[in-house]
């Protein structure tokens, strides 16, 4: 049988070389159900960034010559003590970031447990291969060696599977790891390093660390400097993201960049208006919207424009539930950078389809019920910038091509959906979206083992995710000798 779940301790600590530690400096984590706090954290220094560097790469000698099925074994292990802790660790996420039963108990954590999984399953058939050479008489063999302590950045909003995606990759292809976790969901991760620790993942191999968002540059700038950190993956906004990559590059490190999206669904002339409807709304408000690959722009064509918004007016009208409080943001300053979006946009012409923009504050926590706008334009801050909460905004376009060109003039790519009922067209349509993803009569939210992970502009570079997820934390050999 597993392990119990662990409860949570009054402060949460960073994790460093297998041991739990607390430090000299914590900081509260305040609960968006009760706008109160609900733990505190462990605030790591610029001298504990250097400790869980070195305590990687300690450990790296021994964890990258452990025999793959070893490996494997620890990850499927750590999987099965996962699931038999799902119900707390969903409870931890809900409690520090908000997220409803339904995004952390049925979609999130089962994810992760499935990705560690498939990432498990995988760590066998890491093979390099055997050319044949010009020259009589030589001969060669490629390798894919690990490289080294691997540096997770990842956000609060789906922890168990940013975790496992950043760090289970990396430990599968024989790395060790940091995994700096997001102040806003610390119990999270640390639930999810305790998992692996239970399964017999030796210390060193996955450290914990999390600061005080002031501290951040300088602690993971001291971990992107260090020689032993070879590579640097990060999830997390394009702001941000453009400061990492900036580090990376002085300092000459790889790194891995999953970034902000602004996410379009194209509903064509042809789409079945059911089918549209729902995908189109969960995707738009599925975990209050705070997902990267959430719907933001609704593209609909003319010719069905109103029976389609109408569509949209009945549903979203019917899902109301007054006995129920409206989804959770994670923190104040979210929402009220949402609400200057729409208040924004309503100056600038934009109206209401559905929602309110002065809404009632509740008496308890961070709460913003379902926003759509229509009657924007390409100009508007809330069409060009990623909303991360529960608000959308529809736009009638006159044509596919016309849609397909509002669609990539925005700066981002990391998902987008068409809804159509010819799947030729449809298929025709994907191949000319700029976008790392692009999902035919579905909502732009699907993330899963099999598929690679990524976006393509200012979405980032790089893939997470099957194959192409282990090939990230490889490097290859080439070795010759004349027979």
């Amino acid at each position: 049988m597993s392990a119990p779940a662990p409860a949570p301790p009054s402060v949460i600590p960073m994790i460093i070389n297998g041991k739990e530690e607390v430090g000299d400096s914590t900081f509260d984590v305040i609960s968006p159900y009760t706008n109160e706090r609900c733990w505190s954290t462990a605030s790591a220094t610029p001298q504990d960034a250097i400790r869980a560097a070195e305590a990687a790469d300690a450990a790296f000698p021994a964890w990258s010559q452990t025999k793959p099925t070893a490996r494997r074994d620890i990850l499927l292990k750590a999987a099965d003590i996962l699931e038999s802790r799902l119900i707390q660790n969903a409870e931890y996420m809900r409690t520090e970031m908000g997220a409803d039963v339904g995004a952390s108990q049925f979609f999130i954590v089962p994810l992760g447990i499935r990705m560690l999984r498939d990432i498990a399953g995988r760590i066998t058939s890491i093979c390099g291969s055997v050319p044949v050479l010009e020259e009589e008489g030589q001969s060669a063999i490629v390798y894919k060696e690990a490289m080294g302590v691997v540096l997770s950045i990842v956000p609060w909003n789906a922890p168990y599977v940013f975790g496992v995606r950043g760090a289970a990759c990396a430990l599968a292809a024989g790395n060790t790891t940091i995994l700096k976790s997001s102040e806003n969901s610390p119990c999270s991760y640390w639930a999810l390093v305790r998992a692996f620790e239970d399964a017999g993942l030796p210390p060193g191999c996955l450290n914990l660390v999390s600061c005080r968002p002031q501290d951040a540059p300088e602690v993971v700038n001291t971990m992107i400097e260090h020689p032993a950190v070879r590579k640097i993956n990060f999830t997390g906004s394009t702001a941000v993201g453009r400061k990492i990559a900036r580090s990376c590059g002085q300092n000459l490190k790889p790194c891995l960049m999953e970034l902000g999206g602004k996410n379009s669904s194209i509903v064509c002339a042809d789409a079945n208006l059911d089918t549209a409807v729902k995908a189109v709304l969960a995707g738009a408000y599925l975990n209050s919207g705070q997902i990267c690959m959430a719907t933001d722009r609704i593209l609909v064509h003319s010719s069905i424009a109103p029976a389609f918004i109408d569509a949209l007016k009945a549903a979203l009208s019917s899902n109301i539930d007054t006995s129920t409080p409206p989804p959770t943001l994670v923190n104040i300053a979210s929402k009220a950078r949402v609400e200057g979006l729409i208040a924004d946009a309503l100056s600038s012409g934009a109206h209401l389809i559905h929602g309110s923009a002065d809404q009632t504050p509740p008496s308890d926590g961070v709460r913003m019920a379902p926003v759509l706008l229509g009657g924007v334009n390409e100009d508007m801050t809330v069409w060009k910038e990623e909303a991360f909460a529960s608000l959308a905004a529809c736009m009638v376009v006159d044509s596919d091509e016309e849609a397909i060109r509002i669609a990539n003039s925005s700066g981002y790519g990391l998902s987008a959906a068409v809804f159509t009922e010819d799947l030729r067209k449809g298929l025709a349509m994907a191949k000319k979206i700029q976008s790392g993803a692009v999902h035919i009569n579905s909502m732009t939210i699907h993330d899963e083992p099999a598929l690679p992970h990524g976006g393509v502009k200012n979405s980032g570079w790089g893939r997470f995710n099957a194959e192409q997820g282990l090939d990230e934390f490889l490097v290859t050999k080439s070795v010759t000798w004349m027979d």
